[in-house]
Order: structure tokens, then C-alpha cells, then sequence
């Protein structure tokens, strides 16, 4: 019966390779399972294989696990597939992501086909391991989040008011009440006009002691 070896490599850290010899007849939920035997990663999540080009291009989905956009599909499932039912290139690619939620991707490359199995090994079996990988979880970036570059004042927040604070310690200015503020300035305003008119009015008659009266005294 003959083998397959892949070489295994991660998209983003390609100093981290596997290689791993699994039998033709062996599924993809088989080779899904030894490449996190080998990472350590726990294997129970979402993930797919897409039937790949020379550039990686994916093809055919063939998935663990799906959801139901992808039963409704049709996605062929993992269990169900052999790895020979998909392989009609000597150095076959297969593009595949781990758990959709918080991806890794990987490219799975067919290096050779052997055809004479080990006695006593068990398949599929990692046979060569370069490079630790990454944590399961420690691709996901969480930036610290920090405040907008802006000269502005922002000054409920430098106050630390709340909004609760805001309807209590403030209340909108309607115009009505603009007309109450503004009607003692005017009415001061006008008394101060009258208390000063008498002596300034212009009934005064100053043109009866104008220059003509003064000039009289001389």
C-alpha cells in the first residue's frame, strides 16, 4: 500500500515545517489529526483543506466540522474523503486553515509517494519536526487602545462626569429662559438712559446761553 509524505509548513512561520507520512488510503480527517499531533494543538475546531495550485490558490473545500453555510453547500467532509480520491499531482498542494475563528494557515505539499510502508510504525506518523510552533491561541492581537491625538479639551471625560452627572449638573438653556436673563440688563439699561436723559436733554436750550450770551459779559 503506498504512502504519502507531506511536508507540512506554516503560512506565517515558515521556519516551522512537519513531515508527516499518512496512507493513501487514510482520510483527510486523518492528516487534519497528525498535523496537531505534531503542533500540539487541540484539534477540535472548524477547518478546512481547499485543493490547491502551484500558487496556493484555493479549489475545492473539503471541511471538519462545518457550519451550516457550509452543509447547505454541499462541502465535502474530511471523514468522509481519501486522500488518493484528491491527489492526481506528484507534488499535489493543499491550502488549509485551522479554526476559522482564530485562524493558522498552512500549506500542505505532497513530496513523495512511497510505496513500501514500515513494519511496526503506525500511520499517519510525523517523521520530521524543525521549529516550535506558535501558541494555539497567541495570534490574536489585542493593541493597547489609546485616546485620540487631539489638542481638543475633552472636558466631561477629564472630569470623569458621567451622563447622570450631566442631567443634573447642567440643563439646556432654552430660549425663553436667554429672554429672562437678558430683560433686567435692558431694563437697567433704560433706567440708567432716563435718570441721565434730564440733564443731557436736548431741550436744554443751550442755544440761549451758546457763545453769543457769554460774549455779552465781555
Amino acid at each position: 500500500m503506498a504512502l504519502y509524505r507531506f511536508r507540512v509548513t506554516f503560512e506565517d512561520y515558515d521556519d516551522v515545517t512537519r513531515e508527516i507520512d499518512i496512507k493513501s488510503t487514510q482520510t483527510f480527517e486523518d492528516l487534519h489529526r497528525a498535523i496537531h499531533q505534531s503542533t500540539g494543538y487541540n484539534c477540535e475546531y472548524p477547518s478546512s483543506f481547499y485543493i490547491s495550485n502551484d500558487q496556493w490558490i484555493k479549489g475545492e473545500e473539503i471541511t471538519f466540522m462545518p457550519n451550516q453555510r457550509r452543509i447547505d453547500r454541499g462541502v465535502a467532509l474530511m471523514d468522509k474523503v481519501k486522500l488518493s480520491n484528491r491527489i492526481d499531482d506528484p507534488h499535489q498542494k493543499f491550502y488549509y486553515t485551522f479554526n476559522f475563528d482564530r485562524p493558522f494557515d498552512f500549506h500542505v505539499e505532497l513530496l513523495k509517494i512511497i510505496l513500501d510502508e514500515n513494519p511496526g510504525t503506525t500511520y499517519p506518523a510525523v517523521i520530521k519536526s524543525t521549529g516550535e510552533a506558535p501558541k494555539q491561541f497567541g495570534n490574536v492581537f489585542n493593541p493597547t487602545i489609546l485616546p485620540p491625538a487631539s489638542e481638543d479639551f475633552d472636558f466631561l471625560n477629564e472630569m470623569e462626569f458621567s451622563e447622570e452627572d450631566t442631567e443634573e449638573g447642567f440643563s439646556e438653556v432654552s430660549e425663553t429662559d436667554d429672554l429672562e436673563v437678558h430683560d433686567e440688563p435692558i431694563e437697567a439699561a433704560d433706567e440708567e438712559e432716563d435718570e441721565f436723559g434730564g440733564e443731557f436733554s436736548d431741550n436744554e436750550g443751550f442755544d440761549e446761553e451758546g457763545p453769543a450770551h457769554h460774549g455779552d459779559d465781555y
